[in-house]
């Protein structure tokens, strides 16, 4: 059951922001340029959006030094603090993430209410396509002392489908050890804790019944169709409040990939809908370029449907 929590009153002669906040969680050993795409489009249309760096858990795109890995229990408390933040300053909060922060995100959720909750990539099984066979054998690296010194390289395709962004994070990767896409490698401490934060979310998924947006791509590297199928079958939220969309041209990281630009007008749709910003334009929601909105403007009688790009052609979406 998700834990009972009163935010701190405001204060004294200020009321509560009646924007929406959006709390985005980057992935494992990763940092927030990952989600930076998609966050500008939800403050676009009127959210409010924090997407912090989280030490212990991600490696910050400036600094080659890794801080030691912790506890996934000090990653919960971390992101559970910026949650507090938000709701001291606004009604309604808002959960998402990428890749391990969409875990990351749920555990928020299990501590506290969230408004919504945005799952792009979820990572609760490594099952994808470029994940090695081997990995059936990854919980012996979990046996310390192996995980203090253990590490596992990333390798192409990195998440990434699109070949010259790729190239672009292959070459970060070789000169800081870190790119957009997260650092060049992983090591064993942070997928033990990654493994025990999945663990606790699987069994707290029943509890959580927020209205839930799953994004995840067909061709997902990382992690395949398993870990959609489970957050439908077990989530507490009503069917009829879980959307998903699957992206057929976008490897991992989706947010950055071929299809970023359809993802973030996903994510801001669904939040409309949902958790809708007091006086926002809803002809964002509409999907509507803006020389589709300058001609409403001159011919206000006409009925026009919305006008999409190609790339938001590409993708299914299933209630």
């Amino acid at each position: 059951m998700v834990a009972s929590f009163n935010p701190p009153p405001p204060a004294a002669g200020t009321r509560r922001d009646q924007r929406p906040a959006v709390l985005l969680l980057h992935g494992l050993c990763a940092n927030p340029l990952e989600l930076m795409p998609l966050a500008r489009t939800l403050r676009a249309a009127g959210y409010v959006v924090e997407a912090p760096a989280l030490p212990g858990y991600g490696v910050p795109a400036e600094q080659q030094d890794r801080i030691p890995v912790t506890r996934f229990e000090d990653w919960l408390a971390l992101a559970v603090q910026h949650f507090d933040d938000l709701a001291a300053r606004h009604e309604r909060v808002v959960v998402g993430g990428l890749s391990m922060g969409s875990v990351l995100a749920l555990a928020v959720a299990l501590r506290r209410p969230a408004a919504a909750q945005l799952l792009v990539s979820t990572s609760l099984h490594f099952d994808g396509w470029n994940v090695s066979p081997w990995r059936r054998l990854l919980p012996i690296a979990f046996v310390p002392p192996l995980r203090q010194w253990l590490t596992f390289r990333e390798r192409e395709p990195y998440g990434i489908k699109n070949e010259r962004l790729r190239a672009w994070v292959a070459q970060a990767m070789v000169s800081n050890h870190v790119s957009a896409a997260g650092a060049d490698t992983l090591p064993a401490t942070s997928l033990y804790q990654a493994w025990r934060m999945i663990r606790f979310v699987r069994a707290g998924l029943p509890h959580l019944d927020a209205p839930t947006l799953i994004l995840h791509a067909s061709e997902d590297d990382v992690s395949g169709p398993r870990s959609v199928h489970e957050l439908q079958r077990r989530l507490g939220t009503r069917p009829e409040d879980i959307e998903v969309h699957w992206f057929h041209h976008s490897y991992h990281m989706l947010t950055l990939d071929n299809e970023r630009s359809a993802v973030a007008n996903a994510a801001r749709d669904f939040l409309l809908n949902r958790v809708p910003v007091a006086g926002a334009n809803q002809d964002l929601s509409l999907g509507l370029t803006p020389d589709a909105l300058q001609n409403r403007a001159q011919n206000p009688g006409q009925n026009m449907a919305p006008t999409l790009t190609q790339e938001e052609h590409l993708h299914e979406q299933h209630a």
